[in-house]
């Protein structure tokens, strides 16, 4: 047997240290250092948390404003959508004007000048895209541009046009009025 005391042998982390009041404030040192590194991460995350809340009432302010001024264009377009219909009526106006202060006219000119303001009146339709629909005699019967007032008896194939009663008006591609048809009967 040998002789040798059973001593405990020192770990090797506390081997380095040569008191207790060491080990304790080597201790303290590392929490004290976690701690100033968790504060320090904390003043960066707060950081960067204002500055996404300060992104996000910008953009928030922003999407506001454009809000506002597409509901400001919307009520303009909206205000003034037949300005330029209207000024393109005014000569039309000012004809009819200038016709009826004539005293003396003929029938003749009068009628001249009822031709002349017609024209004026179909050529500012024109111009705004109002397209007369007149279809002519024959032409297939379309319920989204006609109005059939009456089924007649003719010498033409069933559901075709025998005449228009009324013009219609189209502006867009968008029936204004249907135009007043009579159509063939079937045989």
């Amino acid at each position: 047997m040998s002789d040798t005391s059973s001593t405990p042998t020192p770990s090797p982390a506390a081997a380095s240290y040569q008191s207790t009041e060491e080990m304790v404030a080597a201790q303290a040192a590392n929490e004290a250092d976690a701690l100033a590194q968790a504060q320090a991460e904390l003043a960066t995350l707060q950081a960067k948390s204002a500055d996404l809340a300060d992104q996000y009432l910008r953009a928030k302010a922003e999407a506001e404003n454009a809000r506002r001024r597409a509901d400001d264009e919307i009520s303009k377009a909206r205000k003034f959508a037949v300005e330029s219909f209207a000024e393109s009526l005014l000569p039309v106006a000012d004809s009819l004007e200038a016709g009826l202060t004539i005293k003396d006219a003929s029938p003749e000119q009068i009628r001249e000048g009822a031709e002349a303001t017609l024209r004026q009146l179909l050529a500012a339709l024109e111009r705004n895209k109002v397209i007369a629909i007149a279809p002519p005699a024959g032409t297939k019967f379309d319920p989204h541009q006609h109005q059939a007032i009456s089924m007649v008896p003719a010498d033409q194939e069933a559901n075709t046009v025998v005449s228009v009663l009324q013009k219609g008006y189209s502006i867009a591609d968008r029936i204004l009025r249907p135009a007043l048809v009579t159509v063939a009967a079937p045989k």
